[in-house]
């Protein structure tokens, strides 16, 4: 029975995502960066896109991939520093969909980013910030 199921697996899921029964991979992961370039304007006021340079929030450069809370010379809240977990796409998405809801405490006031899509092309740039 196992050795069925075992050469029989690529078929079935070859099936399950014909009639759409495989979950569709995260909006992240079409975005686009050019488009994303545009919406990052709302984040530059607060926050750069250049290496080591901080503002009121921290660089954004290299932040897809980087343990949050790290980045250095920039003076972190202790929610930040706590979460401590390292930014993945997923992670951002969640944080910028609602920072508040998604880290509390955290001191980053901004009401979140609603639109998916948005989400989506925000992050798709900041993945090209290395």
């Amino acid at each position: 029975m196992r050795k069925t199921l075992r050469k029989s697996a690529p078929a079935l899921a070859v099936l399950a995502a014909g009639f759409g029964l495989v979950a569709a991979s995260p909006a992240f992961a079409a975005g686009d960066a050019k488009a994303g370039a545009q919406l990052f304007q709302q984040c530059a006021i607060c926050h750069s896109n250049k290496k080591g340079v901080n503002m009121i929030g921290p660089s954004l450069f290299g932040v897809v991939g980087r343990k949050a809370g790290t980045e250095p010379g920039y003076s972190y809240d202790a929610a930040m520093k706590k979460f401590g977990k390292t930014w993945t796409e997923a992670r951002l998405d969640k944080y910028i969909t609602d920072p508040q809801k998604y880290i509390p405490g955290v001191k980053m006031i901004y009401p979140g980013m609603p639109s998916a899509t948005d989400r989506a092309n925000l992050i798709a740039y900041l993945a090209t910030l290395k």
